[in-house]
């Protein structure tokens, strides 16, 4: 009993012994355990740059004038292109007065802080200045940062003013339609390409409004302005529109500077180029050996036909080659009558069966008639499928016929030989589009054919207008074979051929559902159900952060028998020619009824966002909850 008495004696005393060794004797217990605390809770400093968490955010932002704060993810290679850069940045700019601290946030591990801020991409760097947040736009180098800043950080500093300018529903109609030439940018706040080309646009913004006559840049945020939205068709973000007084066109240019400047100064160009005399003409339509051009003849530019020409030509002037003349000899060389807009092919393309020239004299037209005269004969009989030209080749069916394609003098009776080949099938089937392809330029669309390892010498493809595409196998190549295949093809006796991986051999109820190419049409067009859609690419980051909560959403509506939560692989899969993918993710939410009209989501990435995208849009559950009711 002695025993065991001295034995919790001891353990006790030493059980004392470490306390005292662990706490000051002149701090009680509870303040150092404070003390501890805000040991662990204090930011601590990696290569000059503070690393930030949720715990010790605010108390260090709000303890500072000036913070630049990027919030990163580990994996992004963007990332770690900056991470240097911006850690000499730092070590310039601890000792400026007054001092600037950069500090950096992991978004795989602050969450929190992620969707506080709203990151929707990496690296996103944010300027807090006495606690309140903005966007960083200058450049991402050490040098770029540290001017930045110390702009920023000087007391005198005036921010620039804004040269974008914002338009909504009370002033878009009457600063579009007043302005010759404008562009107009459709944007959502959370939407990380429309931050991204913030402040190119706002470069170009300034660059534009020092020329004369200045070019507009004008924003809308399309979460606010739904009916403008609604009206110019946007569906995702950002998306450009050229404007000349008040009537829209697509803008193609590029999204940075200077090239966006660049562009819309082009723009603002005639669509065409004068050609005084007729050797001018004459060069004109030989300049282009291997496409059509588009010639416009008129008396002067008071022709009706000319006002017509212009105001056609600007919507599609990246696509055709324009050019116009006023010479007094010009009709009689062209054999017109009236003011004409013609169309000349280069000689080696076209066929007995094909006037040398097309026109179109129609004054008392419209521009989309004028366009739709191009469209329908800027590709001859047989055309000649190009990469710069193929926006030309939308008209479906489409019948490529892959071969060694070369117009070159020494090649072209080879060419031309398998070409004619295909002229009297052309002739049959007036209703589809047909062209020769060169195989090496579109290995990719044999691939894709399945036709790659081919060993003809001649293959076929053809295309349909549901995204389908078609392909002529293990047969010679030749006027009757030709014929035949395009006759199952209208009799549908073909299989399509599609992009796919394997079919997944198991299907849990409950789970995010797996597609494939294969199972697209089983599932997400099956009419008995409603599909909620998720389009990704294994390799993007904002899929990998949004993957477990797919499969929570999956978990929610498990019960719900008439709702699939899905997802595909959109870079080894294909789906649906209505459901187009743009970036990654993309989502969708197909209907009973309204397959080939899915909805697509946008908005937030979290659980709640998803639920309510659901419940904004199922049928099945609005259904329920009116049966509840009554």
């Amino acid at each position: 009993m002695m025993a065991k008495s001295a034995t919790c004696l001891a353990l006790c005393l030493l059980f004392i012994t470490i306390q005292c060794e662990d706490v000051p004797s002149d701090k009680p217990l509870d303040e150092s355990s404070e003390n501890i605390k805000q040991v662990v809770d204090e930011p601590v400093e990696e290569d000059h740059v503070i690393i930030l968490s949720d715990k010790n955010f605010d108390g260090f932002i709000n303890s500072k004038k000036f913070v630049l704060v990027e919030f990163y993810a580990p994996w992004c290679g963007h990332c770690k292109q900056l991470a240097p850069e911006y850690s000499k940045a730092a070590q310039k700019l601890k000792n400026n007065d007054p001092p600037v601290s950069l500090a950096k946030v992991d978004c795989t591990k602050e969450t929190e802080l992620a969707n506080r801020f709203n990151i929707q991409g990496y690296p996103t760097i944010k300027l807090f200045k006495d606690g309140e947040p903005s966007d960083y736009d200058g450049e991402r180098d050490e040098n770029g940062i540290v001017k930045y800043m110390r702009q920023h950080a000087d007391p005198n500093y005036v921010p620039p003013k804004d040269f974008v300018i914002v338009l909504g529903k009370d002033n878009f109609t009457e600063i579009t339609e007043k302005e010759a030439i404008m562009l107009v940018e459709f944007y959502a706040p959370w939407c990380g390409h429309c931050k991204k080309i913030a402040p190119q646009l706002e470069k170009a913004a300034s660059a534009l409004q020092s020329k004369q006559p200045s070019i507009l840049i004008g924003k809308v945020d399309a979460t606010i302005e739904k009916e403008l939205a609604e009206q110019y068709g946007v569906t995702g973000y950002p998306t450009m529109k050229i404007f000349r007084n008040g009537k829209a066109t697509e803008y193609k240019g590029p999204r940075e500077e200077p090239g966006i400047a660049d562009y819309m100064l082009n723009q603002a160009g005639d669509p065409t180029k004068l050609y005084e005399t007729m050797t001018d003409v004459k060069k004109f339509l030989k300049s282009n050996l291997d496409e059509p051009v588009i010639l416009g003849v008129f008396d002067s530019k008071d022709d009706p036909l000319y006002k017509l020409y212009i105001d056609s030509n600007n919507a599609v002037r990246d696509d055709y080659v324009f050019g116009h003349t006023f010479a007094a000899d010009a009709k009689h060389y062209f054999g017109l009558k009236v003011s004409s807009i013609i169309i000349a092919h280069p000689e080696y393309l076209l066929t007995q069966y094909e006037p040398k020239y097309r026109a179109f004299d129609d004054a008392s037209g419209n521009d989309i008639q004028v366009q739709a005269f191009y469209k329908e004969y800027c590709v001859p009989l047989v055309g000649h499928y190009q990469q710069h030209i193929e926006s030309r080749f939308s008209k479906r069916p489409l019948v490529l016929v892959f071969y060694d394609v070369n117009f070159q003098p020494e090649f072209r009776s080879m060419t031309q030989f398998w070409r004619n080949k295909v002229v009297p099938v052309a002739r049959k089937y007036k209703n589809a589009l047909f062209a020769v392809a060169d195989e090496t330029m579109f290995e990719h669309k044999l691939k894709e054919l399945g036709l790659s390892d081919s060993g003809e010498t001649v293959n076929v493809g053809i295309y349909n207008d549901k995204g389908q595409r078609f392909a002529m196998k293990d047969e010679e190549f030749n006027e009757e074979t030709l014929e035949e295949f395009l006759e199952d093809f209208y009799k549908g006796k073909l299989k399509p051929v599609i992009k796919s991986q394997a079919v997944p051999k198991k299907v849990n109820p409950g789970n995010v559902q797996v597609v494939v190419g294969k199972t697209f049409d089983s599932v997400v067009m099956d009419e008995s159900k409603e599909v909620f859609i998720e389009f990704y690419a294994p390799w993007c980051g904002h899929c990998k952060k949004l993957e477990p909560v797919i499969v929570k959403l999956a978990k929610k509506f498990k019960n719900e028998k008439n709702i699939v939560i899905a997802k595909i692989d959109a870079t080894e899969n294909e789906a649906h020619a209505a459901y187009e993918v743009s970036g990654y993710p993309t989502i969708y939410y197909a209907l009973p009824g309204k397959k080939d009209k899915p909805i697509k989501m946008d908005g937030g990435r979290e659980l709640s966002d998803l639920v309510k995208f659901i419940e904004e849009n199922s049928v099945v559950l609005k259904s329920k909850n009116v049966k509840q009711e009554l």
